[in-house]
C-alpha cells in the first residue's frame, strides 16, 4: 500500500527509508510504497530488455536511446521514481555522474499495481505532462494492458490500448515490433 506523509518531505527522508521501499516526493510530500511484487518486476524487466536490446544497445540497429530502470528523477520541485524511462541520446548524449537525473525523460513507462494505479494515472501523468515528457506507457500486468499515450498541447492523447499477446510497434519505439507476450507471468 503507498503511504503518504504530509510534512514537507526532503531527500533526506527517502533515503532513511527502509530498503525494502521506494519513496518519490510530489509536490512537497513523500510517497512511499514497498517494492514491487514479482509479475510486476518481471513485466519491468521483461520491457526493459525488450528496449535496451533494441533501442540502447541498437541490436536491430535502432540504437539511440538510454533506457534506464527505476531512476531517481529530481525534477522541478518533485523526485521522482519512474518504473522506466528513456532518453534520446541526441538530448542527453551521456549519463549523468551524479545518482540522479535532471534532464526529464522522453518517455516513461509505469508498471501499474495495486499500490501505484491512483499515484500513476491521477497524480504523475499531471505531472509528466507538465514536465513536457513526450512519451507515456502504462502498463497493467493483471489486466495484461499497455497503454500508449501522447503528449499533445500539454494533454495526454491514448494512441492505442494493447493487450494479452499482442504484437506491437508503437511511438516512440515504432522501428521495433515485440510481443506483449513475454510481460505476463
Amino acid at each position: 500500500m503507498t503511504k503518504t506523509v504530509n510534512k514537507q518531505a526532503s531527500y533526506q527522508d527517502i533515503i532513511d527509508l527502509p530498503e525494502n521501499m521506494v519513496g518519490e516526493i510530489i509536490h512537497g510530500r513523500l510517497e512511499m510504497r514497498p517494492k514491487s511484487a514479482t509479475r510486476y518486476a518481471l513485466a519491468s524487466s521483461s520491457l526493459s530488455a525488450e528496449l535496451v536490446s533494441s533501442f540502447q544497445q541498437g541490436q536491430d540497429g535502432a540504437g539511440g536511446w538510454w533506457i534506464i530502470d527505476e531512476p531517481v528523477c529530481h525534477l522541478d520541485s518533485h523526485v521522482l521514481v519512474p518504473d522506466l524511462v528513456g532518453w534520446r541520446r541526441q538530448r542527453m548524449p551521456a549519463l549523468p555522474k551524479t545518482a540522479c537525473f535532471k534532464t526529464p525523460p522522453d518517455w516513461i513507462c509505469e508498471i501499474l499495481s495495486p499500490t501505484t494505479t491512483r499515484i500513476d494515472r491521477i497524480v504523475k501523468m499531471p505531472i509528466y505532462a507538465e514536465l513536457g515528457i513526450n512519451h507515456l506507457w502504462l502498463v497493467d500486468p493483471v489486466l495484461r494492458t499497455l497503454e500508449a499515450y501522447e503528449l499533445h498541447d500539454g494533454h495526454w492523447l491514448l494512441t492505442g490500448a494493447h493487450a494479452d499477446n499482442e504484437s506491437i510497434a508503437i511511438a516512440p519505439f515504432a522501428e521495433h515490433t515485440f510481443s506483449l507476450t513475454d510481460l505476463w507471468e
